[in-house]
């Protein structure tokens, strides 16, 4: 004992610990009493602080869960729906879609399967109010294995081009430079690959393009194995998609498995968010930010309820509010599993706000299997969203489009229009 007490005299902590500051430690008994009363002291500050923290959780996710802002349903409405594809008794999946510069030219991607299988491509010349039959693509397409992605591309030079890509190891790609009338066949991009590849993809100040993705130790390398961690990459492309670097690591938990980013620039310009699924189902979706074009992203912030799901898919209206399409997986929402969109502004989404509208867009009939949206927003203001899903009982899914304008939903709704 005298060997702990000239510890504590001889530590620089001994102005706390000497009783100096209370009484005088003379002997055993005193010493012991005053151990006794720190430790006990020390304890409850640490449980009541426990219970605090447990209390202002518990308040925070009770919160998170609860979708407050008004529901507008347009399930029913069958005028606003336009078949893309259907096949009896083929699954038709995942489709992405880019809107060309003649701001009518829709090009719609989608494998015949769940998330794989042979890539079916087709056209709409008239802003997504019909399409064309399945068109010619090369024969290797028939071997993708992944969500096939879409995406306009002008390089420096300001040459346009189109790309796909086709995920899973190695993540392949092929390209178009004539507006998609011809394709090359899918080569791999490098000795990497991932899961829906790529998620989004994010043109740059200095002309460089950004694209994200995630895996979760599969495919990321040949012969990989699942792991418990979840991470999320970027890739950067300096040639106008025609080359990808090696994919560096944004994020990776075993904890919150983040996935899917759909990337969206702030009105300014000097921000880029991305919107993030959350595929251990005990949490809403996330956030990150980057203030630097993607050399750096904040910590994730998880997101109301209002838009958790998966797959975000965000435009921006002409009048400044986003649109954004996903599968809704918030916990509490009576649409859980079906196809919604959100309409609220970025700045909802930079001050965790919950948004102005929620949307269901079609009922899907079967496990939450659907909604992995291409969204085009047209000149008149009409967003043309467009998506896989379940929509007859007892039918294999396939391929729509549903058709809308805000203005509708302000209506629907009975508000104005709450602008940026």
């Amino acid at each position: 004992m005298a060997a702990i007490k000239q510890y504590f005299i001889d530590s620089p902590r001994a102005s706390f610990y000497n009783l100096n500051m209370f009484l005088p430690i003379q002997d055993r008994m005193t010493q012991s009493r005053f151990f006794c009363f720190l430790s006990i002291s020390l304890l409850m500050t640490f449980l009541f602080s426990q219970r605090i923290l447990h209390a202002s959780r518990q308040s925070i996710e009770t919160a998170q869960k609860a979708i407050t802002i008004p529901l507008v349903d347009l399930a029913a409405q069958k005028d606003r729906q336009v078949i893309v594809d259907k096949e009896p008794g083929q699954y038709l999946g995942h489709p992405t879609t880019v809107l060309l510069e003649d701001q009518k030219t829709i090009l719609c991607v989608y494998p015949k399967g769940h998330g794989k299988g042979a890539i079916c491509l087709k056209k709409s010349t008239d802003g997504g109010l019909s399409w064309s039959g399945r068109l010619p693509v090369p024969e290797n397409w028939a071997s993708s294995l992944e969500t096939p992605t879409i995406y306009r591309i002008i390089d420096k030079a300001g040459r346009k081009r189109l790309i796909l890509f086709s995920g899973l190891y190695p993540c392949r790609m092929s390209k178009s430079e004539n507006d998609g009338e011809s394709w090359t066949p899918l080569a791999p991009v490098g000795d990497w690959g991932g899961i829906v590849t790529m998620s989004s993809l994010v043109r740059l100040k200095n002309g460089d393009d950004m694209a994200l993705f995630h895996d979760d130790g599969r495919f990321f390398k040949k012969n990989g194995s699942a792991a418990k961690i979840m991470t999320l990459y970027k890739t950067f492309s300096r040639d106008g998609g025609l080359t990808w670097s090696f994919p560096e690591e944004i994020f990776k938990s075993d904890k919150i498995h983040l996935c899917e980013p759909g990337a969206v620039r702030s009105p300014d310009g000097k921000q880029i968010a991305a919107l993030l699924r959350e595929n251990t189902r005990t949490r809403n979706s996330f956030v990150i930010f980057s203030d630097d074009e993607g050399q750096h992203w904040t910590t994730p912030r998880e997101l109301s309820a209002s838009l958790t799901g998966d797959r975000h898919t965000a435009k921006y209206a002409p009048d400044g509010r986003l649109f954004i399409s996903f599968r809704d997986m918030a916990a509490d929402s009576p649409w859980r599993g079906d196809w919604v969109a959100w309409v609220g502004t970025y700045d909802d989404i930079a001050q965790d706000r919950q948004g102005q509208y929620r949307i269901r867009l079609m009922d899907n009939h079967k496990d939450g299997d659907c909604a992995y949206p291409g969204v085009e927003v047209l000149p008149d203001g009409t967003c043309v969203a467009t998506t896989y899903g379940h929509w007859i009982e007892g039918e294999s899914p396939f391929i729509v489009s549903v058709r809308l304008k805000l203005s509708d939903i302000d209506a629907l709704a009975g508000r104005p229009k709450r602008l940026p």
